[in-house]
């Protein structure tokens, strides 16, 4: 099982540059998912009129569900400078992938609960280590992307493109370079991401890109 909480009210305020789309996830809310306190920011946001949309929908982890239920939303998606997701970090690398052109953060952070993890059918995952990453990546995660789960770059083992690890998979981290540089994002890996204590939800802040 997992359990979501938002990130600190600042935190998303500096994630939101410009306008902004969003994403919520209802599939696992019957774990626990902060829907009142996600209403009242998104209510915030849109009175501000930073808001091109809002989506709600479940299980956003299945990449095909996902890809025909946004068919509505294009236009909006396309009006906004970033994506805002509401869910697990499963939940965000899907929609990181779909929309891998557009700047999408996680506004949740993931804590792990004990019991049954659920299935999903992608093969990205979350560690729901409780502070999420995914915003200084470009939606892949460190964590589980890189076998050796490095949070500062590579190692130098990548030979072409592939984990030493695991030669038939591709680094973790040349795939985060890619999606930034293609994004034309790449300032934000001189954020030093700094380790956390894995065993406590009370997550570190985000480093705020300088003007």
């Amino acid at each position: 099982m997992l359990i979501t909480q938002l990130k600190e009210k600042e935190t998303i305020a500096s994630l939101v540059d410009g306008k902004v789309f969003i994403i919520n996830c209802h599939g696992c809310k019957e774990i626990s998912f902060p829907e009142k306190e996600a209403r009242e920011l998104q209510k915030e946001l849109a009175a501000e009129g930073k808001v091109t949309g809002i989506f709600t929908t479940d299980y956003i982890c299945n990449p095909e569900n996902l890809k025909v239920r946004l068919k509505g939303h294009l236009a909006e998606i396309e009006a906004a400078d970033m994506v805002l997701v509401f869910s697990c970090g499963v939940g965000v690398q899907t929609v990181a992938e779909f929309l891998e052109d557009k700047k999408v953060c996680a506004a949740c952070d993931t804590i792990q609960l004990p019991g049954f993890q659920g299935v999903t059918p992608l093969e990205v995952d979350c560690g729901q280590c409780g502070e999420c990453f995914l915003n200084l990546t470009g939606g892949i995660c460190p964590i589980t992307a890189c076998s050796k789960s490095l949070v500062n770059g590579p190692c130098g083992g990548t030979k072409d493109g592939k984990c030493e690890v695991d030669s038939c998979m591709e680094c973790g981290w040349e795939r985060i370079y890619r999606r930034l540089e293609a994004q034309g994002r790449l300032d934000v890996l001189k954020c030093p991401t700094q380790m956390h204590n894995f065993a406590t939800d009370d997550a570190t802040k985000e480093c705020k890109e300088s003007e």
